[in-house]
């Protein structure tokens, strides 16, 4: 469930190409991410199993740890959150569908939940995976000679974004449940819930 940051990456891009070589990486935000609860931010995080030796196994082949019911407590977390937001049941049914697929890796959960939220947010973006692994000491060249951006890195849990200029239409706040003090980084379900079909117009 990617932020509302990564989306806006998105804005200038022809296509999506995903990393499917690199090494897994824990403390990012491969599998967790940030929504507004009555308490505050709080963080909704996918375990992974042998968490331990994660680093050591590619992302595209690192299995999801059912033995937690966090499938239930995700739901569970944003149903509580965001079920007076005006757009919470129109797209609750389609999370639910994925959680009910149970993927058992934590990169089909990903791509799944990115198509899911491209379509919601009406962006046809097409969604390709990388042949190789691609260092990132420079800009490359994908299919069709076309430049790739490296954008990998550029948010993770321990950085701190900018904040964005006051008069920027490209990160305007927008109306968020739990008091009017905003809270940036949120996942885009904080924007879609509360926008619905015109949350892309806030990007």
């Amino acid at each position: 469930l990617p932020s509302i940051p990564y989306f806006r990456q998105l804005l200038a891009a022809d296509a999506v190409l995903l990393d499917a070589h690199e090494h897994y990486r824990k403390q990012t935000y491969r599998n967790r991410c940030l929504i507004r609860t009555a308490q505050g931010p709080r963080v909704l995080t996918v375990p992974v199993v042998d968490g331990a030796r994660s680093e050591k196994v590619r992302s595209s082949e690192l299995e999801i740890d059912y033995r937690q019911n966090w499938m239930h407590r995700h739901f569970r977390t944003l149903q509580t959150a965001y079920n007076s937001s005006p757009y919470f049941e129109y797209y609750a049914d389609d999370l639910q569908a994925i959680y009910a697929q149970k993927p058992a890796r934590l990169w089909e959960l990903n791509i799944a939940m990115l198509r899911l939220l491209l379509r919601c947010l009406r962006w046809p973006l097409p969604i390709e995976l990388t042949t190789e692994y691609y260092t990132a000491a420079h800009p490359f060249l994908h299919a069709a000679a076309r430049l790739v951006v490296d954008k990998r890195d550029f948010l993770t849990p321990k950085i701190t974004l900018p904040a964005p200029e006051p008069d920027s239409t490209s990160q305007q706040p927008h109306p968020q449940v739990f008091g009017p003090a905003f809270v940036s980084g949120l996942s885009v379900l904080d924007l879609l819930f509360r926008q619905g079909p015109v949350a892309g117009q806030f990007l």
